[in-house]
């Protein structure tokens, strides 16, 4: 049996900016329940959330770590994600395996854009939320501000129920202000019963009966203050503001009782919906007993193999039994079950409905996985985690590891859904993508420390094709004597330019026999061919029509290779004469930024000849829709980076291919046909 239920549980994910303290907050809240003999630090390594030597040696969250506490009769399993927004997968992947996010605040630095991307991530998936605001001993602090932008940004349900007696050097002490207001130190006594009674009517709106006590003038109770609070967050009709310094030991025992007192249990939802057949289910794991999991995270270490960490939700997990993966459909074996604590891990029998627990060396398992008994059959919806953006061609170093290049980044892509890697057909590169330039860079890094395998960088060759903009004649006679059979074959066709996107269409128009039936298939084969090769600088041909109208043949010396050397040389003649062009893919590209960088923004996109298509908003944020050439937007996530400071973010989608102005296709072109003759 378990050593703890369902309903002492409590999963809660810790989410917000980079540099809000997330981590030296997790490591404060295990150090003071005793998980840690000495409170663990990021700048000397000694950070039990923060173990990766590549998180030790920048100093920030990288991965997303699973650690868990027990707290006054609660079992905590907290999930410290990375801040950065180039590492967003992890953050991401850690709501779908919590009922609470505690979304953390620099107290200096204030809301930053992946707050708000994570507020809105978390609310998306009906988490409860709690705000805490971080590193009050910092310098100029201005708190009454601080407070009013959060507000101002995430609702007026947000409210503080910790204060601060100060800030910077002279903070001294954080009083939890709700229930005793006038414990709290003389600075802010007043302000403390400020905050207690803009707080409690703040609860009681959502509850008409106490709505209506309190307006005649009765005493709420603290009993029923606390399940109005348990409430609120619950439902997310009232957001908490905690408080603390961690550098000077300050409201973290104060955060670690309010987390274990009042943030839901897996009993208390939000509940997870999956499909059984057509039909969708609430899972409440009070009244759904059959077995549900779901894997949402997933490590391959080279020393202990596959892990993977898995959310149970319904009915409980057993170690040394079976397990059906609706993905594979197949029946599996789990033999032991484990409990993580940073890099560390403890063997444990059971999981019981809402933990979380890994699941090792089972080579099969992968993110969005689906676990359940194979008589109730029922299936989660896979993670839905930010497109991937930047790319980047990769080539081995050495020559030996071309063969484990492509199981190395397969795995790489197993762990983290924002990272992919794939062979592009058209230009026979291997193209890695990610969030970012950082995050490839942090990606290609584990290719070597992990798999040993090193790779040399450049940017993917733009997938460019060439096409004609008026119709044009071409012909050509191949004709070769050698002794004995001779070549003969003469083609006469006329290429006409089609519709974008048509691509190629083969129109036989040969009449009389001047080139007989059997030898037609070769003519068209000679144009495919030509077609892949491309003329102008070896990119495919596309939208054009090819129509044979007359040609010649020899009795004897004719083939049907003489004819698709004939049909090759008749289709370049005409092609040349076509006004042929280069077309460029044109991506339709959305930026958003806070409204204060629209300006910069579009007069960037503007240098990059980009159009303009429209502009949205969603509170301070703005989106910008433009149509650019995706040659001028491969390094986009860099530059963006620094316009907005690291507070934008953008997607890409193809949108068409255009002809490339003729300038810039003749510098092109000429590039191509010097690499090809370094080549």
């Amino acid at each position: 049996m378990a050593k703890y239920s369902s309903e002492s549980l409590r999963n809660i994910t810790v989410i917000g900016g980079s540099d809000s303290g997330k981590t030296s907050l997790v490591d404060a809240l295990l150090f003071k329940a005793g998980v840690a003999s000495r409170l663990g630090k990021i700048d000397d390594e000694t950070s039990l959330s923060d173990f990766d030597p590549d998180e030790k040696a920048k100093k920030h969250s990288l991965n997303l770590s699973v650690l868990h506490l027990n707290h006054k009769k609660a079992e905590m399993n907290l999930l410290d994600a990375p801040g950065y927004p180039d590492f967003i997968g992890e953050a991401i992947s850690s709501l779908y395996a919590a009922e609470t996010a505690l979304i953390s605040i620099n107290a200096f630095n204030g809301i930053v854009y992946n707050t708000r991307r994570m507020w809105d991530e978390a609310t998306e998936r009906r988490l409860a939320k709690v705000i805490v605001i971080n590193k009050l001993d910092m310098e100029n602090i201005e708190w009454d501000t601080l407070i009013g932008s959060i507000r101002e940004t995430f609702g007026q349900h947000c409210q503080p129920i910790m204060l601060p007696d100060a800030t910077g050097s002279n903070l001294s002490a954080v009083a939890n202000c709700l229930f005793d207001p006038g414990s709290a130190p003389d600075a802010i006594k007043d302000a403390a019963e400020e905050a207690s009674l803009a707080a409690i009517e703040s609860l009681v709106e959502n509850d008409d009966a106490l709505m209506e006590k309190y307006l005649e003038g009765e005493t709420i109770s603290p009993d029923e203050v606390k399940n109005l609070l348990k409430v609120g967050i619950r439902e997310g009709t009232f957001v908490p503001i905690l408080c603390a310094s961690v550098e000077k030991d300050l409201g973290v025992d104060l955060i670690l009782d309010f987390l274990a007192e009042y943030t839901p249990s897996p009993l208390d939802g939000p509940f997870r919906k999956a499909k059984v057949g057509d039909d969708e289910v609430v899972l409440d794991p009070r009244e759904f007993t059959n077995p549900s999991a779901f894997v949402f995270k997933s490590v391959t270490d080279p020393y202990v193999g596959k892990l993977n960490y898995v959310r149970v939700f319904t009915g409980g997990l057993p170690a040394d039994s079976m397990f059906y993966n609706v993905r594979t459909e197949k029946t599996e074996k789990i033999g032991t079950l484990l409990r993580s604590q940073g890099k560390e891990t403890e063997s444990v029998q059971e999981a019981v409905a809402g933990d979380i627990v890994v699941i090792p060396k089972v080579e099969t398992l992968e993110v969005s996985d689906t676990l359940c008994n194979d008589k109730n059959k029922l299936v989660f919806d896979d993670m839905v985690h930010p497109q991937p953006m930047v790319a980047l061609a990769v080539t081995p170093k050495s020559r030996a590891d071309e063969q484990k290049i492509s199981t190395a980044l397969k795995k790489l892509n197993a762990e983290d859904p924002t990272f992919s890697a794939d062979r592009d057909p058209q230009t026979a590169e291997m193209v890695t993508m990610g969030i970012s330039m950082l995050h490839l860079e942090t990606m290609l890094g584990r290719l070597k420390s992990r798999f040993k395998v090193e790779v040399e960088t450049k940017l993917p060759k733009v997938p460019f094709r060439e096409t004609i903009q008026t119709a044009a004649d071409g012909h050509h006679k191949h004709k070769k004597q050698t002794g004995g059979h001779g070549q003969y074959g003469e083609v006469y066709l006329t290429l006409e330019p089609v519709e974008r996107g048509e691509g190629f269409v083969f129109s036989d128009e040969i009449v009389g026999g001047v080139i007989p039936r059997q030898y037609i298939p070769a003519v068209e084969k000679g144009i495919r061919e030509t077609l892949d090769k491309g003329i102008l600088a070896g990119y495919p041909v596309v939208d054009i029509k090819a129509r044979i109208t007359d040609g010649s043949y020899h009795d004897v010396d004719s083939s049907e290779a003489s004819f698709k050397m004939a049909a090759a040389k008749a289709f370049r003649d005409a092609f040349a004469s076509a006004k042929p062009v280069l077309l460029e893919p044109v991506v339709l590209i959305e930026v958003s930024v806070p409204s204060r960088f629209m300006g910069d923004i579009t007069s960037d996109l503007n240098g990059r000849g980009a159009r303009i298509q429209g502009m949205d908003a969603m509170g301070d944020l703005q989106i910008i829709k433009a149509l650019a050439p995706l040659r001028e937007v491969q390094r986009y996530s860099t530059e963006l980076r620094s316009l907005t400071a690291g507070e934008g973010s953008y997607t890409l989608t193809f949108s068409h291919y255009d002809p490339m102005p003729a300038q810039k296709a003749e510098s092109i072109i000429a590039q191509d046909k010097k690499d090809d003759d370094e080549g």
